[in-house]
């Protein structure tokens, strides 16, 4: 079996977990894999995932959440986001390849890992964060609906979003203090539901808020939001 990120062939010992697949086997080699830094352990933001160690020692959120939650228009939107690797080097290079360079078969390498988060989540819906339509035909793909999908899961896209500027060119205000871009595709009742919003980074909250803001308007009790990277 090779790596799929660096394509050098592994040579797997099997065990009889892998053999009667109560185990997957990893789908990066051992010199990739050491390229992701997953998060791990307490203290962190209990809303954003962000390290207790860049957030006041007395809070057990960030002081960004903190001013979300102070906002009556934003409070509650977003109950929690669980990321799963920090955005390193290695992570940044992947998600480059991944999102922008069209290597589409990366999408397999996380697979386990937001397979197992999901499950743990138990929401009763997963939503991708939407592209938009011009966006979309550029990229040729959805990159949240293709790790919700890989993962096993069926992507729900009650969301569609109006065309901007990329994030990535926008300044870190701007991305706070975004117009209203998301919409509802098609009127559903959400009522009582947990809804688990998927991306591929976190960086300021605020896409993820924006997002979650229209679905709680059409009545969801709780949104959540799964991330591979934490920006």
């Amino acid at each position: 079996m090779n790596c799929l990120y660096c394509g050098k062939e592994q040579f797997s010992r099997h065990s009889w977990l892998t053999v009667f697949r109560l185990k997957e086997e990893p789908t990066l080699c051992s010199d990739c894999q050491e390229q992701f830094q997953r998060i791990s352990g307490g203290g962190r933001c209990s809303v954003c995932g962000r390290p207790l160690s860049e957030c006041p020692s007395e809070r057990l959120c960030c002081l960004d959440c903190v001013r979300w939650e102070k906002d009556e228009n934003w409070r509650n939107v977003l109950t929690k986001n669980v990321s799963l690797f920090y955005y390193n080097k290695g992570m940044k290079e992947w998600l480059a390849r991944f999102k922008y360079r069209g290597d589409y078969h990366l999408v397999h390498c996380f697979a386990s890992e937001i397979r197992a988060e999901i499950q743990l989540m138990a929401p009763d819906r997963i939503v991708p964060i939407p592209l938009s339509e011009e966006r979309l035909k550029e990229r040729g793909f959805n990159q949240a609906k293709a790790l919700i999908e890989e993962a096993g899961f069926a992507a729900e896209e009650l969301l569609g979003r109006i065309h901007t500027e990329k994030q990535s060119k926008k300044s870190r205000t701007e991305r706070i203090h975004l117009p209203e871009v998301f919409y509802m595709i098609r009127p559903v009742s959400l009522a009582g539901e947990t809804i688990l919003l998927v991306d591929d980074i976190y960086t300021t909250g605020s896409t993820l808020r924006h997002a979650a803001k229209v679905l709680k308007n059409y009545g969801a009790q709780t949104v959540l939001a799964l991330t591979l990277a934490r920006g």
